[in-house]
């Protein structure tokens, strides 16, 4: 097996159910960013492993009246390296408003936390252009070209995402278009000239590939498929020869 050029996040939600199978979805695994439930990630980084840990959520800030929730400083203290921000399940299930997502995002910077930033629109239809570019403005406002840059953008249009109902994956033409519209407000909004861009829907050990072959997308926010042992283990494989 080759390294890994490409990036490979697998986002488990709220999977699996036990940490028995956790440890065991950990362990083939290796060379991949994993972003387990927050209940696992002590357990799991005892585990000698090659693989990096993520979490899928950040409190807005360090004030300590947060019931429920998990600051930057307690997922630092962990080891944990990287956080998942603004992923539709949280913007368009859990009411995620634009300015929250800027928030968590600025306080996982503050944390030296490695953002994974998701962008994406819920409908392709006529508006998606300024939807995305509006999107962009308002999740990134107030940060310099060197916090952007800090980030990985994930492209995960919502109507692609397998738990969405009649859902298929984007094609790699289609996401590069978007993902040129995501860069052009980076870059002149931002003057951000060096992003990493990933892609995030329905991705699966037949079309991973597809959207790996292209120099634009640096990588692949895996969601259903990170958290069936074979089929992820089948993605690692291919993008470590990609």
């Amino acid at each position: 097996m080759g390294s890994m050029k490409k990036i490979v996040i697998a986002n488990w939600k709220m999977n699996p159910q036990t940490l028995v199978e956790a440890k065991d979805l950990f362990r083939v695994s290796t060379g991949a960013i994993v972003c387990p439930p927050f209940i696992y990630l002590e357990e799991l980084l005892k585990i000698k492993s090659a693989v990096i840990l993520g979490a899928q959520d950040i409190a807005l800030s360090d004030e300590p009246g947060q019931t429920g929730e998990v600051s930057g400083g307690m997922l630092r203290q962990l080891g944990v390296k990287y956080v998942i921000i603004g992923h539709s399940d949280r913007r368009w299930k859990l009411g995620e408003l634009d300015e929250i997502v800027n928030k968590k995002l600025k306080t996982a910077l503050v944390h030296e936390l490695i953002p994974i930033v998701c962008i994406g629109e819920k409908s392709r239809d006529s508006n998606f252009q300024s939807f995305l570019q509006n999107q962009v403005l308002a999740t990134f406002a107030g940060l310099t070209a060197e916090q952007v840059e800090k980030c990985l953008v994930a492209y995960e249009p919502v109507w692609a995402i397998s738990t969405t109902p009649g859902a298929n994956p984007d094609t790699p033409e289609s996401a590069l278009e978007s993902i040129r519209i995501i860069q052009s407000v980076l870059s002149s909004k931002f003057q951000v000239l060096n992003s990493k861009f990933l892609y995030g829907g329905s991705v699966t050990s037949s079309n991973v590939s597809d959207f790996l072959v292209k120099d634009k997308i640096s990588g692949v926010l895996v969601g259903v498929a990170s958290t069936n042992k074979e089929e992820f283990k089948k993605i690692i494989d291919i993008v470590s020869n990609v």
